[in-house]
């Protein structure tokens, strides 16, 4: 989650900077300014690196956060698929596990407290 994180603040600082490297197709339904997805991109990382931070110190209401913000990530970098088609699509997938193990953590955690 750390990494994700990370990953999406470096996306957001480099639209932010208006870098070259961004291409945006014409026409899209989601098209806002280079900078104000920066902006979106920079928060929603800094909120996933405080999550997963706070997974890493166990704390249950941790885990629910971090599948909330590594969902609104995958959602932000599926709209992000026009700028930077590869690099968002591997956030995606990568936004897309952390919710997958935030939730399976949760299950086998359950699963342990019974008896048999």
């Amino acid at each position: 989650m750390i990494f994700g994180g990370a990953m999406a603040i470096f996306e957001g600082i480099a639209a932010i900077a208006e870098d070259d490297l961004f291409l945006a197709t014409r026409h899209y339904v989601f098209e806002f300014s280079l900078t104000g997805w920066g902006w979106v991109h920079l928060i929603v990382g800094i909120a996933l690196v405080i999550a997963g931070c706070a997974v890493l110190s166990g704390a249950l209401w941790a885990r629910f956060f971090g599948v909330l913000v590594a969902g609104l990530g995958a959602l932000a970098n599926f709209l992000w698929v026009p700028y930077y088609p590869l690099w968002a699509l591997a956030l995606v997938a990568i936004n897309i596990f952390i919710v997958w193990a935030l939730c399976a953590g949760m299950h086998r955690e359950a699963n342990d407290g019974r008896t048999a």
